[in-house]
C-alpha cells in the first residue's frame, strides 16, 4: 500500500476532530472522502500531509512511518496538498507560483515540469505571465492543482477542488481528476459534490463527526440512496 492511516485520532484542544481513522490507498487509486461539513475530512487530510500532530494512530507512506513529519518533510516525501480555497500567491505571475511549487525538485527537472503543465493546463499556458490574483476561480483552481504537481507527488491530496466553481467548471475539474488517475497518478480527494465523486472514485469512505461510517467502491456507494439520506446530506457541523 502506497499510504496507510491506522487507529487515527487527531485532537483540537480536548475536541476529537478525527476518532480512530484508518484506511488505505494503493498505488493509481483515486480515492474519494465524503462526508456533511465538519465530518474531519480536511482534518484528516492535513495530519497525512503533516499540517497537524495526531494525538493517537500512525501514518505509514511506501511502507515508513511517517507519523508526524513536518509538512516539507512529507512533500519531499512525495505526499503534496491542494488545500481548500486554493492558497495560490496572487501578488506573484501563473509561472512564478509554479517554480515556487517545483523547489523540492532538482533544478534540471523544473524547465520540463513547467512543459509538462503547460500541456496538461493550457489555460495556464495563456497566461503564463498573469498575475495569479486576476485569474478566475477555475483558473486559479488549476493553478493550484498545477503547483502541487511541480513537487512531482506520488500522493496529490485535494481539498474540496470543486468548491464554489460554476458548473462547467466544476465538469473542468472532475475531467482533469480522471485524467489524472488514467495518468496512473494516485489520488485522495475530499468533495462536496459526493454523488460527482463516486461516479468517478475506484472507492471512497464516507466520514461522519469524525468517524469513518462506510466505504465501498465507488460505484457500490453511489447506488445506495440511504447513504445520502443517513450519512452524507446533513450531519454535525
Amino acid at each position: 500500500m502506497l499510504l496507510e492511516v491506522d487507529n487515527l485520532t487527531t485532537q483540537y484542544g480536548s475536541i476529537a476532530a478525527l476518532r480512530s481513522v484508518s484506511l488505505t490507498v494503493a498505488e493509481g487509486e483515486l480515492i474519494g472522502l465524503i462526508g456533511p461539513n465538519g465530518a474531519g475530512k480536511t482534518t484528516l487530510l492535513n495530519t497525512v500531509a503533516g499540517l497537524l500532530e495526531p494525538a493517537t494512530g500512525s501514518v505509514r507512506f511506501k511502507g515508513e512511518d511517517v507519523t508526524g513529519r513536518a509538512p516539507d518533510a512529507m512533500l519531499r516525501a512525495g505526499v503534496a496538498l491542494v488545500p481548500e480555497h486554493r492558497r495560490i500567491f496572487v501578488d506573484l505571475t501563473v509561472v512564478e507560483n509554479l517554480r515556487i511549487g517545483g523547489v523540492t525538485v532538482p533544478a534540471k527537472e523544473r524547465e520540463p515540469l513547467l512543459d509538462e503543465m503547460a500541456e496538461l493546463f493550457p489555460v495556464l499556458r495563456d497566461k503564463w505571465t498573469t498575475q495569479a490574483g486576476f485569474l478566475s476561480g477555475g483558473e486559479a483552481q488549476q493553478l493550484a492543482i498545477a503547483r502541487a504537481l511541480m513537487s512531482r507527488p506520488q500522493l496529490l491530496m485535494m481539498d474540496e477542488p470543486s468548491l464554489g466553481l460554476a458548473p462547467i467548471l466544476v465538469d473542468v475539474v472532475f475531467d482533469l481528476i480522471v485524467k489524472l488517475r488514467d495518468q496512473g497518478r494516485t489520488l485522495v480527494v475530499v468533495e462536496q459534490n459526493a454523488a460527482r465523486m463516486l461516479e468517478v472514485a475506484d472507492r471512497a469512505y464516507v466520514l461522519r463527526s469524525g468517524e469513518l461510517v462506510v466505504e465501498g467502491t465507488g460505484a457500490e456507494l453511489g447506488a445506495r440512496d440511504d447513504l445520502f439520506k443517513t450519512f452524507v446530506a446533513g450531519g454535525d457541523a
